[in-house]
Formats: C-alpha cells, sequence, structure tokens
C-alpha cells in the first residue's frame, strides 16, 4: 500500500467561494482548469491506476491570509476543512484523513480554527507556509501553533509560499522566468527549517513533528555548509550579535534538522531522493508527489530504484506517515 501524504485538493465549495473574492479569479481559472483538483471522478480514475494508493490532502497555494480579510479568511478555511472533512467521511479507503488549512491573519482566528478542524472535523493535523504575509515563522506570535501540535502530537505541513513579488535581483522588480518557483521554493523552505531551529523550536517541543515538503528544500544537499559553516554563525554579520544564539542550543545544530521529515514530491525520478533519504534517514522520509501537480508513476518509481529493503520501503510508502498521524491506515 502507498499513502501519499501531500497531495492537494479544491473542493467545489471552496473554489467557488474563492471565485467570489473578485481578486483570485486568475487563480481559479487556472486551478478550475485541472479537473483532478476538484473533480472527485478525474481524480478516482488518477488514483485508480496504482492499486492500493491513498491520499491525504490540503488545499494548495495560496495562503488564506494573501487573499482575504480577517473574516473572509475565516469563513473560507471553514469552507475548506469542512468540504475536505466530508470528502474523507464519504471515502476513507481512498482518503484516510486531512490536513487542515488555518486562517492566520490573527493567532485567535487561527487557533479556534486549529481546535475545530482537528477535535470535531477529525484532521491529523496542519498546513502552515514559509512566511505569513512576510513574517518569519520564529515569530513568538506563531509560538502557540507549534505548541498545540506538540500537544496533540500530530504533524505540520510546511508549504513554500514564495511569489514572484519578491524579486531575485535588486534592479528589478519581481522574480522573472519563474525563478520564484523552481529555486525560490527550496531556498525558502530552507530559510524556514533554519529560522524554526535557530529560534530554539525543538528543545521548546521536541517531539514536535514537521514534514518538510520537496525533501526538506536545500537541506540535505548543504548539510556540510549547515554543519561546518554556520558554525562560525555572527562572523560575517556587523549589526547584530548572533553569539549566543548556538551556546543556547542543547544539541549540535545539524541534528536539528535531522528532527524534520521530508516528502519524495521531486517531480519524479529525482537524483535528490537518494541524497534526501541519505540526509533523512528512511524513518523520517514519506511517500508524496504533490498530486495533482506533481506526477505520481514517476515519483512511484523514483523511489522503488532507490533498491531499499521491504521494509525501509514499507516505511516511506505507509508506516511512517501512520506514525505521524497516529493512525492506522488500511
Amino acid at each position: 500500500m502507498i499513502v501519499d501524504i501531500y497531495t492537494h485538493i479544491m473542493p467545489p465549495e471552496f473554489l467557488k467561494s474563492m471565485g467570489n473574492l473578485g481578486s483570485s479569479s486568475g487563480l481559479v481559472n487556472r486551478m478550475a482548469a485541472i479537473r483532478e483538483l476538484h473533480d472527485l471522478d478525474a481524480r478516482f480514475r488518477a488514483m485508480d491506476e496504482f492499486g492500493e494508493y491513498r491520499q491525504i490532502f490540503s488545499i494548495p497555494n495560496p495562503p488564506i491570509e494573501t487573499v482575504t480579510t480577517p473574516a473572509q479568511g475565516r469563513d473560507l478555511a471553514r469552507i475548506a476543512n469542512d468540504a475536505m472533512a466530508e470528502t474523507v467521511r464519504r471515502h476513507p479507503w481512498r482518503f484516510p484523513t486531512f490536513i487542515a488549512a488555518l486562517p492566520l491573519h490573527t493567532m485567535d482566528l487561527a487557533m479556534e480554527e486549529l481546535k475545530r478542524a482537528i477535535e470535531t472535523l477529525g484532521a491529523r493535523g496542519i498546513q502552515i507556509f514559509t512566511h505569513v504575509n512576510g513574517r518569519p515563522l520564529d515569530d513568538p506570535q506563531y509560538e502557540p501553533i507549534f505548541a498545540a501540535l506538540a500537544a496533540y502530537d500530530l504533524p505540520i505541513w510546511l508549504h513554500p509560499a514564495r511569489t514572484a513579488a519578491m524579486a531575485d535581483y535588486a534592479s528589478e522588480k519581481q522574480s522573472r522566468l519563474e525563478m520564484w518557483w523552481c529555486f525560490g521554493w527550496p531556498y525558502e523552505t530552507s530559510v524556514a527549517m533554519s529560522r524554526l531551529v535557530l529560534s530554539g523550536i525543538f528543545d521548546r517541543y521536541p517531539k514536535l513533528k514537521i514534514v518538510t515538503h520537496h525533501l526538506g528544500g536545500m537541506i540535505p544537499y548543504f548539510d556540510k555548509r549547515i554543519e561546518d559553516g554556520m558554525a562560525l554563525l555572527g562572523t560575517r554579520t556587523q549589526n547584530e550579535d548572533y553569539s549566543g544564539i548556538l551556546p543556547s542550543l542543547k544539541r549540535p545544530l545539524i541534528d536539528y534538522f535531522h528532527m524534520f521529515y521530508g516528502d519524495t514530491a521531486l517531480f519524479g525520478e529525482s537524483r535528490g531522493l537518494a541524497c534526501g533519504l541519505d540526509f533523512f534517514g528512511a524513518s523520517k522520509v514519506v511517500f508524496a508527489t504533490d498530486a495533482p501537480f506533481g506526477p505520481i508513476a514517476a515519483t512511484r518509481k523514483g523511489v522503488a530504484d532507490l533498491n531499499l529493503e521491504r521494509s525501509q520501503l514499507d516505511a516511506i510508502h505507509h508506516r511512517n506517515t501512520e506514525k505521524l498521524i497516529n493512525m492506522k491506515i488500511e
């Protein structure tokens, strides 16, 4: 059995509500053209090609708080979570559970919906993005989210959120040629992970479970820059004092990056799969495709070609996910 832990869905009710916002018409038209996002029959046909294959889903970009007012965001998150919960209820053999959406305009709104989604609707975790309207996740105001998920013993799915608005060069007004997506997303994931680590989040919540999209971004590839280069943290900076950060951590810096989970959503038979697996280990890698945006068959083949032992393959395909969400999947 394969459980695809990171796929995306836009239930018709949610898609319609997004369209009613007006400002998101271009995005809505693009998403409507991807039938598997909102048409379950089309989604089922795609899934049926892979036998014992299940999906866990969340809504895709953009983060709710970037396109709504607080009141709109609260309503939109509720619509998304209600619709995803109903889809799981109607099709439990295809969709074991869902990942809750949060409106992060204010922590009161976010925590209210987090509690409702998990305790009432049955979500087995939440999705947050790598920043909140430009604010980093290590901002103390977001700490209650991490504290809550650690207390629930459920995972956080971390999704990149960079857009073309963040330019690659100071002389330009926006990122061109879609570099913000191809290279910006792995970079932004890596920065968010690093900021959380350096904030001491894993010392405060050592059982915290965070699933990093796209196999941890750049982290596995740049492990020695982290381990040896970041050991000199502060020596390259004159206007801020970083000297107390590393000594304040209870473990060597690189150890914390091994505490994240990485998913296999690398667009198929990527050489990065072997690198990520070597970095995180088979017990911290989970199968994901980013469907319907990413390829299921090519990702499955890429993982198969790693020539793992049966126990390791089972761990990646579904056992690790079951441990993450504290749920036996049949």
